[in-house]
């Protein structure tokens, strides 16, 4: 590297910004880091070793606080006393494709006879290579060549029964947990809050990433650190931004998607095409910045499409692929003299990877494909390395390696440098409660800088309380009273869940960079579970009382201060469980239109079966289970009852049982007479001031016998637990990040 570049490396304090005319070197002497003439001290080694892992208070200015975090890599401008080597050999990796069945009318087949549907397409074939701490590996090749598919065999995001090959770290082979623990991968989208800054959002990362165990002030340190590495000082305070929100530029959404990744400072890093979609200089930056993760003692491995002469001087190890294998494996600088041999020369002024790539392309279409270049890139590895691949591999075990790498500063785990890294080590860096509120806390900022979505609920839920209490206004008790009061109760308890399917998109927006952050054990399933159903009740409460405060009493319920208590009550529990129910089919369904269609019509079943339309006695045998699980069922009758609860209160008397009959137009006086040849024949007397049918009867009629309306309060409050536990087991087998 240039003398420039170990000048930066070399300070303690972050990174100053980088000067492009320091990087224009020549390809082929590139790989070649020369080594810093002067080395620490020991006792500059242990103090910074001290310095690192010290919870000291003195941390009273910024500038020492960077120093923090940072002077564990005072010295990563040396080569690294134990270096990771992570090699990778016969990968290969196939998936089936579905083939269309051939019939006898289409002319080409005569008979159904063979049951092979599917082939067997290889998306990676064979391929090996090593990638080394402090350095840049690149996976390019053309789209469908199987670049990011390699990304994610190295990464554990294929299934192992389906991938083939080995992958291992200093020789051994990495287990699942411990590679979580000391790696990140970073998606192609940029997948953030839009409401955070960009502060807020790396400091929320290193809540979730850094141990409990380190102070507040150490986590702002690293923050802020991080900040100057990442060159994103001047828009620490500026807001994410998305379509409707102005914000940070494209190359610094990218580098902030790099920040949350490796605030914990990976040994391992992955990712997807991080340049697509930048502008050459925002991509350069983002290399750059890449650059200095690596040197900071880091496995860097990326795939990039098409990368530029100056991204290619950042970039120390090249794999090219072509159809899932590999037609080139070495440094950019080998590129001119490998396929000089090969026969085909780069020209002088012709950039090397755009060559490389347009050749591959071209032979692709050739009858023989790649063939003959990968049989020569085997051969050429054959020739410049005669030896064995692992020969420069650390002598250390991969347990003392990363305690050493710990000892430098680094904060994958947190760990102690004595402590056992697979067993004593835990899974995730803190305990479920301090996940809980820090998710909480995320979510609660995000939402009140965007109060409109919770105001236009507020508001949805106040137009549809006025709209009713004002159709519904001062209901009396006679026989159509009675019938007006089954209607408002249906369509009130209906509308409660109706509207809580405006958040279905909530959990949608969010759901990818839920599987980011879970993928690599940020924060756990449960405590994003619990977290949200937390916070989602003083939203529920408040829209409860909205629309109990303006109906209960316009409407003229019945139950005086402890009646509006229990209707509130019930209004809360069906959000409760209308929020819990909606958010499960967020966690199973992905599409936000589908997810609507599904809610609506569901919610359809729940109204025609909750007992308004038909009674349950009524109901055909073959749909009762239907009645049962309705969840409109539960807090309707919850609400009749305590509105019908009081036996004397009377809602037909005497003549009014002619009212919703053909015979209310006859005079009174016929009535009158009806009553008492009715009375006659009963053998009762019968008077216009009779009570004919009270609350009790119409629960009867309705078929409302079984349940007591603190039951079905109960039984609509356990829906609601059952749908986010559901939600739960949704996300725990559906957000799987697993190729299979």
């Amino acid at each position: 590297m240039s003398d420039s570049g170990h000048s930066n490396m070399s300070q303690g304090k972050g990174l100053p910004p980088f000067n492009h005319n320091n990087h224009q070197m020549e390809l082929q002497n590139y790989p070649r880091r020369s080594k810093p003439s002067l080395s620490p001290t020991l006792a500059e080694l242990l103090k910074r070793v001290d310095d690192a892992q010290s919870d000291t208070s003195n941390y009273s200015t910024p500038v020492h606080q960077h120093q923090v975090l940072e002077l564990g890599y005072a010295c990563s401008s040396m080569p690294p006393l134990t270096p990771f080597v992570l090699s990778f050999n016969n990968l290969t990796y196939s998936v089936k494709v579905n083939q269309k069945l051939s019939f006898p009318f289409c002319g080409k087949d005569s008979s159904l006879g063979s049951s092979d549907t599917s082939s067997m397409k290889v998306l990676l074939n064979d391929i090996s290579g090593e990638a080394r701490e402090g350095e840049i590996m690149a996976v390019l090749g053309a789209s469908g060549s199987g670049k990011s598919t390699l990304i994610d065999a190295l990464a554990d995001r294929i299934s192992k029964e389906s991938l083939k090959g080995s992958v291992t770290l200093n020789g051994e082979v990495l287990e699942s947990r411990l590679l979580k623990m000391i790696s990140a991968y970073v998606m192609q989208d940029d997948l953030l809050f839009p409401m955070l800054t960009v502060e807020e959002t790396l400091m929320f990362s290193a809540d979730f990433r850094l141990p409990r165990s380190l102070s507040k002030s150490k986590k702002k340190a690293r923050v802020q650190a991080l900040i100057d590495q990442l060159g994103l000082r001047n828009a620490a305070n500026t807001v994410i931004g998305d379509e409707g929100h102005r914000g940070v530029s494209g190359g610094e959404r990218r580098r902030v998607s790099i920040g949350i990744d490796i605030v914990h400072d990976p040994i391992l890093l992955f990712l997807d095409e991080p340049t697509s979609g930048l502008d050459s200089t925002s991509a350069f930056m983002v290399v750059k910045v890449l650059q200095r993760i690596a040197q900071r003692g880091s496995i860097v491995i990326m795939s990039v499409h098409q990368p530029s002469y100056r991204i290619l001087t950042l970039l120390d190890r090249l794999i090219f692929l072509s159809h899932g294998q590999t037609v080139y494996a070495g440094s950019p600088g080998s590129l001119p003299e490998f396929f000089s041999q090969f026969g085909h020369p780069i020209p002088e002024n012709e950039n090397r990877t755009e060559f490389a790539l347009d050749l591959i392309r071209e032979l692709e279409e050739a009858p023989d494909g790649t063939k003959t270049l990968v049989d020569f890139n085997k051969s050429w590895q054959v020739m410049k390395n005669p030896k064995n691949r692992n020969f420069n591999a650390s002598k250390l075990s991969l347990k003392d390696a990363i305690s050493a790498s710990i000892s430098r500063g680094k904060l994958v785990s947190g760990a102690p440098n004595n402590s056992s890294l697979t067993s004593s080590v835990p899974t995730f860096a803190n305990p479920l409660w301090i996940e809980m509120m820090v998710i909480s806390k995320r979510s609660l900022l995000n939402a009140k800088r965007m109060p409109e979505l919770f105001g236009i609920r507020l508001g949805a839920v106040l137009v549809t309380g006025i709209i009713l209490a004002t159709v519904f206004y001062h209901l009396d008790n006679s026989p159509r009273g009675a019938q007006e009061r089954l209607g408002f109760f249906a369509f009130a308890m209906s509308t409660t869940y109706y509207t809580c399917a405006e958040s279905i998109p909530a959990f949608l927006q969010e759901r990818y960079i839920f599987m980011r952050e879970t993928a690599y054990n940020a924060y756990r399933r449960s405590s994003y579970v619990l977290a949200h159903s937390l916070i989602s009740i003083p939203s529920l409460v408040v829209l409860s009382i909205a629309f109990a405060a303006t109906t209960f009493w316009a409407v003229r319920l019945d139950g005086g201060f402890s009646g509006f208590c229990f209707f509130f009550f019930t209004i809360l529990s069906a959000f409760w469980a209308g929020s819990s129910f909606v958010t499960f089919l967020s966690g199973v369904v992905s599409h936000v239109m589908l997810g609507f269609t599904i809610v609506v019509a569901i919610l359809a079943y729940f109204l025609l079966f909750s007992g308004f339309f038909i009674s349950r006695d009524r109901i055909p045998s073959f749909w009762l289970w239907f009645h049962y699980i309705s969840l409109v069922k539960y807090p309707y009758e919850a609400a009749l009852q305590n509105e019908f609860h009081d036996p004397a209160k009377c809602f037909v008397r005497g003549v009014q049982m002619f009212d919703t009959t053909p015979l209310a137009a006859v005079p009174l006086s016929l009535k009158l007479n009806m009553l008492k040849s009715i009375s006659n024949t009963l053998g009762m007397n019968i008077t216009s001031n009779t009570c004919v049918v009270t609350g009790a009867d119409i629960l009867r009629q309705q078929g409302i016998t079984d349940i007591s309306k603190w039951n079905c309060l109960w039984i609509t409050i356990a829906w609601g637990f059952f749908f986010r536990i559901l939600f739960y087991f949704a996300l725990l087998f559906g957000s799987k990040n697993k190729r299979s």
